[in-house]
């Protein structure tokens, strides 16, 4: 965080300890909160807009759902993603606190260290593979205006050519170098980048659609009908909104930021049913287009990119997409490490140097091995990816339901024995207990090949699992005081 953005930092209530306090981790007070309703869209604006959604949502037309049935699913998912989002921020705008810190409330303020520990570590690896598709792009811009560079691609050191590792490095410098001037400049980026984005996804849609003759395939040669379709609608709406599993649970962490609940609301609506359908809409054209062109089922926008005749239309193309995959990394898969490495290490790091660490992580990993290899994607990150939403189950039932948003927040950042949230030894064991079955079971769900008919619902069987299991065992016998995020502060020592 920069210093213009307010921090509380001082309470007649208690002194903060300085392993669970920081700059960076203490609450947004009112004056430092600029994110209206437009920052909130352009968060969407640029997040749905990724590569690797395009890529998903092209490979329900791959599998053979219609024109129609893929625009079904992603109503049916931003409706889900719409609430889901709106509680989510609605809990950062209360309190102004980060993920890590919201999770103390139902896990201990050690125990939070667990469900931070697995968001972080899912954006860390996703951080690098993002990057990695970036750079991809970037190289095929680079080899199409130079072609005399194409020889950098034949040598290689670690799994990647010398071509991939500069334009890789230097993609991740400038990620690097936005973080390091915090969270107004990265709002600053989605502003620009947003617009950006869509008119070029649509203008690259219009371009199909006049070269397909002015119509679309609906379908591929062999669509799914009857109940394999209903049931291929459902699993594309469910694994929709388990993409956007890690954003549910860190949404506090930009709405923290927020003017008003209003805006939250404002911005979710226009940015999540209106913006993911225009998505969705953008998807159908170009896969429409280009399968009644050749019949092919293209696999993601870079093939249609690549396609283009017009050497300064493919550097505008290639450009945006790189834009557009910069600000899908900085949204979705730096924020929230960041945060995670600064409640870990709150005496030594700060936004700028956890970013720091987080990117080097990100680096050293060397994920283009990771996503040439579907082992690791499939169930590494798809394991990781199932917990997420036992722990959101576990977050939103104890919050909603058991503290009825009431929150006392300098117990957050204070290791009293009586605080609210020190619970045993700083680990709420009620919440562990929900998380470890709910968990359980939902890896399995994801992962063991005989449930692979509902293995997309494995994030929704994790959140109603652990939501149900901590609501039945969940401590109701603390009086909470009910205080607003936007007055409070907090003591460092």
């Amino acid at each position: 965080m920069t210093a213009t953005e307010s921090r509380s930092t001082v309470d007649g209530a208690g002194t903060a300890s300085t392993a669970l306090y920081s700059y960076d981790l203490a609450p947004t007070k009112k004056e430092g909160r600029r994110w209206g309703a437009y920052n909130v869209f352009t968060l969407w604006a640029n997040d749905v807009h990724s590569l690797g959604n395009y890529a998903f949502a092209i490979g329900l037309f791959a599998l053979g759902l219609s024109v129609w049935g893929i625009l079904l699913a992603f109503l049916l998912a931003s409706a889900l993603l719409f609430g889901l989002l709106t509680l989510s921020g609605y809990m950062g705008h209360k309190t102004g606190v980060p993920f890590p810190v919201m999770s103390r409330i139902a896990f201990g303020i050690r125990g939070a260290r667990i469900p931070a520990a697995v968001r972080g570590v899912v954006a860390i690896a996703w951080f690098g593979i993002q990057t990695y598709l970036a750079s991809s792009v970037l190289d095929a811009l680079i080899v199409a205006m130079f072609p005399g560079l194409r020889s950098w691609e034949d040598h290689s050191a670690l799994g990647l050519s010398a071509l991939g590792w500069i334009t890789f490095l230097a993609l991740w410098a400038v990620q690097v170098l936005i973080v390091s001037y915090g969270m107004h400049v990265i709002r600053r980026y989605m502003a620009v980048a947003a617009p950006t984005t869509l008119i070029t996804m649509c203008a690259l849609a219009v371009w199909m659609f006049v070269r397909a003759g002015g119509s679309i395939s609906l379908s591929t040669a062999h669509p799914l009908t009857g109940g394999a379709m209903w049931l291929q609608v459902l699993q594309g709406a469910a694994l929709w909104v388990v993409i956007y599993g890690t954003f549910v649970l860190n949404f506090c962490d930009f709405t923290r930021s927020a003017r008003s609940r209003g805006a939250i609301v404002r911005g979710n609506l226009v940015g999540i049913p209106v913006n993911m359908l225009f998505f969705a809409g953008i998807v159908v054209v170009l896969s429409g287009a280009q399968f009644k062109l050749d019949g092919r089922v293209i696999t993601s926008p870079t093939d249609i990119v690549q396609t283009i005749p017009n050497l300064v239309m493919l550097a505008c193309a290639s450009v945006a997409l790189v834009v557009l995959t910069i600000a899908v990394n900085l949204l979705a898969n730096f924020v929230a490490p960041i945060y995670v490495l600064v409640n870990l290490f709150p005496r030594k790091l700060n936004f700028r140097r956890a970013g720091l660490v987080s990117a080097v992580i990100g680096l050293a990993i060397m994920p283009w091995n990771l996503y040439d290899n579907p082992v690791v994607v499939n169930y590494f990150l798809g394991g990781l990816g199932a917990l997420l939403g036992p722990v959101f189950g576990v977050i939103m039932a104890d919050y909603w339901l058991l503290r009825r948003a009431r929150v006392n927040i300098p117990d957050l950042y204070r290791e009293d024995p009586t605080g609210d949230y020190h619970y045993r030894n700083g680990y709420n064991a009620r919440a562990i207990g929900a998380f470890v079955p709910a968990a359980a079971i939902a890896v399995t769900v994801a992962l063991v090949p005989v449930f692979h008919l509902v293995a997309g619902f494995s994030w929704f069987v994790g959140a109603i699992l652990g939501a149900v299991i901590y609501s039945a065992i969940g401590d109701r016998t603390r009086v909470f005081q009910d205080v607003d995020g936007e007055s409070i502060a907090v003591a460092a020592e």
